[in-house]
């Protein structure tokens, strides 16, 4: 039996490597490897993305927080409660609905965060700096499209104020 080349137009290779499901979730490896080594290994990127929004939407509540970042409100409820138990994140329970808690950080939590925000601007130029100036743009208006268009297939789509930024 011939011993076909990897990625030969028709096998199982070339089949897999040309998936988009595929090629996301290497990118996905690819991302998070780059974040562990580049941004922390103590705060994971899902965290990072609350305590980011956080920062910039201090007093937000819990369950608007899982809308704007893309997350069901029992995983955003439970990194909330880890990031409170660092230290990073103050939760405290909105007085006219006291099934609400309302997020800010702790000022542990605002100095970690400028931190990894440096870091991720690294990561950012680590992972896109083999591609031009125009790779570079097209890729990230092609993946804020790609998001945009599937978002509805999430099991938690992502609800935010509507931008220009999506292409």
């Amino acid at each position: 039996m011939a011993k076909r080349q990897r990625g030969e137009r028709g096998t199982v290779a070339a089949d897999l490597y040309d998936q988009p499901g595929h090629l996301i979730r290497r990118a996905h490896q690819i991302s998070v490897a780059a974040y562990s080594e580049c941004v922390s290994r103590e705060v994971t990127p899902l965290q990072y993305a609350i305590l980011r929004m956080v920062h910039e939407k201090p007093g937000i509540d819990q369950v608007t927080l899982a809308r704007l970042i893309g997350l069901d409100n029992s995983t955003t409820a439970l990194t909330a409660a880890r990031l409170q138990t660092k230290g990073l994140l103050l939760r405290e329970t909105v007085p006219t609905d006291r099934r609400q808690l309302r997020l800010s950080l702790s000022a542990e939590g605002e100095h970690m965060i400028q931190s990894l925000v440096t870091n991720v601007h690294r990561m950012r130029e680590q992972l896109l700096g083999s591609l031009d100036a125009d790779e570079r743009e097209l890729l990230m208006q092609l993946l804020r499209k790609f998001v945009r268009l599937n978002n509805e297939q999430s099991p938690a789509p992502l609800r935010r104020e509507a931008t220009n930024e999506d292409g």
